[in-house]
């Protein structure tokens, strides 16, 4: 998630390189809401029972989630994107599709758009952002997931199909018929 974590962080100091998991409190019904690499490099995972990731990680710090906050720099995040384009598709709190095709700046390069895009949530929020870029939402989405935390890419038509075989849900007939503009979502 885009900036959970760090909102958190500024509030509980020196968590940058121990496990964080949000969400519920382990003693309670709780679930994971989202969780730090470190975290994660134990098997915790989004929407997991907190108690499973207690056990899985027993020396987590696990923290209450923060809405009010993560509702105020969603808003300040999406003012940004608003910047560039009116063509916003807000998805949850931190995260939304930008359509930049008809955006004359930057040569029209969705890519220098992403970069700066980035480059701004960073000066006005303190925080990290990663962006996918593709032609259609499936394939910007798996885009987005690849270079995690603070990262950047690009799937362009003319990507190797194979490209997309190391995501569980896309099998090689799927990736191959998107890779080659045959379908889109």
């Amino acid at each position: 998630m885009l900036f959970l974590l760090p909102s958190n962080n500024v509030t509980f100091h020196n968590t940058e390189t121990k496990p964080l998991i949000v969400g519920g409190l382990p003693n309670s019904r709780g679930v994971v809401a989202t969780c730090s690499y470190e975290a994660r490099a134990f098997g915790v995972h989004s929407v997991m029972p907190s108690s499973t990731a207690l056990r899985l990680c027993p020396h987590a710090i696990f923290v209450k989630s923060r809405f009010d906050a993560y509702r105020d720099v969603s808003e300040q995040i999406q003012t940004i994107f608003k910047e560039y384009t009116e063509l916003v598709e807000p998805v949850s709190l931190d995260e939304a599709y930008l359509d930049v095709t008809t955006i004359d700046h930057f040569n029209h390069s969705a890519t220098r758009i992403a970069q700066d895009i980035i480059q701004k949530i960073k000066q006005k929020t303190q925080l990290t952002a990663s962006a996918g870029i593709s032609y259609n939402k499936f394939l910007a989405k798996i885009a987005s997931d690849i270079n995690k935390p603070n990262g950047l890419f690009t799937i362009t038509p003319n990507k190797d199909p194979n490209l997309l075989n190391n995501y569980p849900s896309v099998n090689s007939m799927v990736s191959a018929k998107l890779l080659n503009k045959k379908y889109t979502l």
